[in-house]
């Protein structure tokens, strides 16, 4: 069984799933927060990618296109995307995308 004293290559600070663990933290706590304030904003989730822990998705749900061209237009909004660069190891991508629930159409 490993230990997990600090200097534990496997579980030390350094380790990939770890810092990446501590950016998710980060992340979701802070879109906990932009939530809360976010007007038209109905769900904002942050998953950590299992196969990269470096990448983190965020997933979430708007009333509107203007709500989240008025969110992405606030300083605070400018401010996490900032944040978020500044803790990717790599440039990272942004993708916005538009979703239909088809579940009537599948399911019946």
């Amino acid at each position: 069984m490993r230990s997990a004293h600090k200097n534990d290559p496997y579980y030390g600070p350094r380790h990939p799933h770890r810092r990446a663990s501590r950016a998710h933290d980060r992340a979701r706590r802070r879109a906990q927060r932009a939530v809360a304030v976010r007007a038209g904003c109905l769900a904002h989730n942050c998953h950590i990618d299992v196969e990269n822990p470096d990448r983190l998705t965020f997933v979430e749900a708007w009333e509107s296109v203007d709500a989240v061209r008025d969110h992405f237009a606030l300083p605070a909004a400018r401010a996490f995307v900032a944040d978020m660069r500044a803790l990717s190891p790599q440039p990272p991508a942004i993708r916005i995308y538009a979703a239909e629930d088809i579940t009537a159409k599948l399911m019946g």
